[in-house]
Formats: structure tokens, sequence, C-alpha cells
């Protein structure tokens, strides 16, 4: 749970405190998941690419990937590119942790990372990309939920509306909101939207699974070296992938070599350097504001798509943009209550 006073740490927490709440680091907070978004936005895009064949590695085409495959291999090359890197980097001691916090780390990133992802590419193959995303979206909800029923946030008015405009401004953002003749003017577009049982479902435990590496991942940077957490719970997502899809299916697949090279680079954009980010900023933030500035990401892939794809941005979409980014406001404003002590790891 989150802390409220000084404990016992490991040798891998040494550190200092410093409140969570504080001004300046929470400038960082956001500062680093806003970055994080911009780069998950970027990999929708080169995910659309591929997807769509639109893909272009030294003039050769790069064949569509499988979105399941796609998820496996960013998480597992970032888990193989980042540990012989921070071994080097910051030496191996500093990796270890205590048999229960790597099994807690892991757990973020089996039943948090890996399972947020593929219980959202399984409801987009069920339903509809704006069915999968908006479901999703719900998870600032939860993640407020939770913090309210463990008593480790209030319940206030900027909270509450914070979360409310972040998932209204997603869905307004996603392009699915068309002008109706009703009131109020505005209505779901039933080509864009599929409620099927199944996609449903797994819309809403890629939403639970975001939640929980949120609140659970800010727990154990906390505690940890935010590099130490990330690394443990990747090797968690990659072992996590391999329970789902074998190598000896990969194997089967025969990915041809500028697949091989497109994953490659598409994990160090979507996994290695955002999660990066996105660890760093939990340092600062609690979990539901984190969770409400991560509502930027479909506005900078929508933004992206349309500077690169050449995709159209309707006045719908502008509205729902200028909303998300009201609600990343709205939650950064301070609050008076007892700060929540975090452990700023040395570098």
């Amino acid at each position: 749970m989150i802390q409220n006073e000084s404990q016992k740490h490991s040798p891998s927490d040494a550190g200092r405190t410093r409140p969570i709440d504080s001004g300046r680091g929470r400038i960082a907070g956001y500062a680093c998941i806003a970055a994080a978004t911009l780069f998950w936005g970027i990999s929708a895009t080169l995910g659309r690419a591929v997807f769509t064949g639109r893909m272009h590695i030294l003039g050769e085409q790069v064949a569509p990937i499988p979105p399941l495959m796609l998820a496996q291999s960013r998480t597992t090359f970032a888990f193989l590119m980042m540990l012989p890197l921070l071994a080097v980097v910051r030496g191996a001691r500093t990796l270890k942790l205590t048999p229960r916090d790597a099994f807690d780390a892991m757990l973020v990133g089996s039943l948090g990372v890996a399972a947020s992802n593929f219980f959202y590419y399984y409801a987009i193959q069920q339903t509809t990309v704006a069915t999968a995303i908006i479901l999703q979206y719900l998870a600032p909800a939860m993640v407020l939920l939770w913090m309210v029923a463990r008593r480790l946030q209030r319940a206030t008015a900027p909270r509450l509306l914070g979360v409310l405009l972040a998932i209204a401004g997603s869905v307004l953002a996603l392009g699915v909101v068309v002008r109706s003749a009703n009131f109020p003017g505005l209505a779901i577009s039933t080509h864009d939207v599929n409620l099927n049982v199944r996609g449903v479902v797994a819309a809403l435990l890629a939403a639970v699974a975001f939640s929980f590496y949120n609140i659970f991942g800010q727990h154990l940077v906390q505690r940890h070296n935010r590099w130490t957490i990330l690394l443990w719970a990747l090797a968690g997502a990659a072992v996590g992938w391999i329970l789902v899809n074998p190598p000896w299916k990969i194997v089967a697949a025969h990915y041809s070599s500028a697949q091989w090279t497109f994953m490659l680079l598409f994990s160090m954009f979507s996994v290695m350097v955002p999660f990066s980010l996105y660890f760093w900023g939990l340092q600062f933030l609690d979990p539901t504001r984190a969770i409400v500035t991560s509502c930027l990401e479909p506005v900078f892939a929508i933004l992206v798509a349309a500077l690169v794809l050449g995709e159209t941005v309707n006045h719908i979409q502008v509205l729902g943009i200028i909303v998300t980014l009201a609600a990343t406001v709205l939650v950064q404003m301070p609050e008076r209550e007892r700060p929540t002590l975090v452990v700023e790891p040395m570098e």
C-alpha cells in the first residue's frame, strides 16, 4: 500500500524521501507520463502502418504482423536488451530484489503489462478498436474507486471531475461521436462501436490490468529503483507471453528479416522508452493522477496519425483533445492532505 511514513528499505532503495505531492515532483511526474503517452501514440501509428502494409524498412515492405506477436515481441525484446544494458551501466547487484519483491514486480509485468495488452488486442479482434479503447479507458474510474475504497485518497470534486473529463475526452477524441438531431446533439456511431460480449469482457479486463499495474507498480517504485522494477516487470511479461504463444509457434510462423527488424525497433519505441518514463513518473504521482494523464495517449495517437498518415481530425475530436487536456490540468491541482512520501532512487 502507499506509505505515509518512513520505513526500512532494502539496499536497492538507497535514496532520499520526497513528498509525492510536491510541486516540482508533480511537474516531473506529469512530464514523464505525458512523454510516455507521446511514444505510445507514435507506436500506435507505427502499429497501424504495419497492420495495413504501409511500413517499409530499408526499401522493403514489412508484411503485416499479427497483433499478438507484436505485443509479445515488444516486451520480450525490451527485456533482452535492458538486462545486459542495466547490468553493465548500473551493475548486476543493483538489479537484485528480495524474492517477494521480485515476484510482485513480475506480477506487475504478467498480470498488468502483458495482460492489459493481451485482453486489449483480443477485444480489438472481437469488437472494434474504438470499443476496446473506450472500455479500457474506464481504468481511471477503477483506480479512483480502489484508492477511495482503501482510504488512500478522498473522492474530492477535482479528482472526480478529472476522471470523468478524462474518460469523456478520450471517447470524443476517438472520432466515434457524431452529430445527432436528438438531444444532446451528439451520439455514438454504431458503425464504430460493437458491443460483442466477449470483446466487452476482454476490454474491461484490459482496464482492470491497466489499473493494476498503475496501483501496484507505483507501490513498488516507491521502495525500489525504477529500472530494477521495470526490468523484473518486463521479465514477468516475457514469461507470461511465452505461456500464451510458445517459441515453437513463433518459429513456425517464419517471420522475415524486415518483420524482425520492425519488431526490434517497435520494442524500443513502445516499451523501453515509454515504460521507463512511465515508471519514472509513478515515483512522483499517485495512481489516479498518473492514469488520468495516461489518457493523453489517444490524443497523441490521433495527432501523430494526422501528421504522418494524413488522417483527418474533425471538430468533435478537437473538442475531445481539449477536454482531455483540461482533465490532466485539473488533476494537477494540489490538495490539502497529508503528503505521501516516496523514495527517489539515487542516480
